[in-house]
């Protein structure tokens, strides 16, 4: 297998459209408060774009650290039935994926650096809590991935600080319409995690991993999988409250049909194969989610 390979499977791309996703969000609210209130100023572009490379490296860290931290715990078993973990398996050196962790950290470090200097210094704390937490989740003494909290992290992190930090950095202020459209974003991107969980929840159980998956057990966290979905789609339209137009509302649900499949495969099945197509599928609809819900906002 080709190192490039090896990399790109440590850095799970399925589960990349959490950390991109909310910065698209954010980032077009921002622009349509630009254009539709005339305010003074013109979209960012230079803090989008370290807004996105900050985002999509915090997520890559935190899915590196997780690989190096549950092969240390021995998490990872041969009976696994998700993709390959590159630690667990041999492909790359414990000490490698270490580096690589903290490269892909010290690159959203210095995009934090950048929206420092050109926004403020609170960014910079932002930054540093969420690569915290990315480092938290399965490493350090008491993971609390472990104790069934990753889905709280995952929706606090890439659901309402993404979204929200995203037009920050644009207006340098808070207001009503990202929050409102945060709270969907980090549903949807929580139930990513919840069918990675169900997915593992035996061995999890196995390991002594307690996610909130093996502490729900299988068919409640189904059920708690198909409400957040459904949640996520029911709430969008609440960004109407903050005075934005009938279309961002309204947009996000061209990805309904999407969801049929990940839903079917969670409610159903049980193998590896149909439920590591259910997680692509999953990012697939927050990618989709999100996008339609931004250039809605955007034009």
């Amino acid at each position: 297998m080709s190192p490039l390979r090896i990399w790109l499977m440590a850095s799970r791309p399925r589960t990349l459209p959490a950390g991109l996703a909310p910065v698209f969000v954010g980032s077009a609210a921002a622009y349509h408060q630009l254009e539709q209130f005339a305010l003074g100023g013109d979209f960012r572009w230079d803090t989008f774009a370290a807004a996105l490379i900050g985002a999509m490296f915090i997520q890559i860290g935190t899915n590196l650290a997780n690989d190096y931290s549950d092969a240390r715990r021995g998490t990872d078993t041969e009976d696994r039935l998700g993709p390959v973990r590159v630690t667990a398996s041999g492909l790359a050196a414990p000490r490698r994926v270490l580096h690589a962790t903290w490269g892909a950290f010290a690159v959203a470090a210095l995009a934090g650096l950048y929206l420092g200097v050109e926004v403020g210094p609170e960014i910079v704390a932002v930054g540093v809590v969420s690569i915290a937490a990315g480092v938290l989740y399965t490493g350090g003494p008491r993971p609390y991935g472990y104790e069934g909290l990753g889905e709280v992290f995952v929706f606090v992190f890439f659901g309402l600080v993404a979204v929200n930090g995203s037009y920050y950095v644009q207006l340098e202020e808070l207001d009503l319409a990202p929050f409102l459209l945060s709270i969907p974003i980090g549903l949807m991107s929580a139930a990513i995690l919840v069918v990675n969980n169900v997915r593992d929840i035996d061995t999890d159980r196995r390991a002594g991993k307690r996610t909130l998956a093996v502490r729900l057990g299988r068919e409640r966290t189904r059920v708690l999988f198909a409400a957040m979905v459904a949640l996520a789609f029911l709430l969008q339209p609440l960004v109407l409250l903050a005075g934005t137009d009938w279309a961002p509302a309204l947009a996000a649900f061209l990805a309904a049909p999407l969801a049929l499949r990940p839903l079917r495969a969670v409610r159903t099945r049980t193998d590896g194969p149909a439920l590591n197509a259910a997680l692509a599928q999953a990012g697939a609809l927050l990618a989709v989610f999100a996008l339609a819900a931004a250039i809605a906002l955007a034009i």
